[in-house]
């Protein structure tokens, strides 16, 4: 397990969620290269499908930009080592809002 701490820049995340965003992204971490950013993610996005039901999706990456529309209660952003982490839960425009 990594001993570097994440910090959060912004959720709306349930507590017990973010924690789980965080050792997940620890975990995919300790498995792959820090320069296989698919691979981290995959695996993420893969336990949060899993854990909390499809339709998630997973950035990592040191550089990117993102516009997108996420479903209330399921957006983090946090960075960890190197790296940053987005993982939100896709929605409609009616029923969400962007972040960018």
């Amino acid at each position: 397990m990594l001993e570097g701490k994440a910090f959060v820049e912004d959720t709306d995340m349930p507590v017990k969620m973010q924690m789980q965003a965080m050792a997940a992204a620890s975990q995919a971490l300790d498995l792959y290269d820090v320069f296989d950013c698919r691979s981290i993610a995959a695996h993420i996005k893969k336990e949060f499908d899993m854990r909390n039901g499809g339709g998630w999706q997973c950035v990592v990456g040191s550089n990117f930009g993102c516009f997108f529309t996420h479903s209330k209660g399921s957006f983090i952003y946090f960075t960890l080592e190197s790296l940053s982490f987005l993982i939100f839960k896709g929605a409609s425009s009616a029923s969400s809002s962007p972040e960018g």
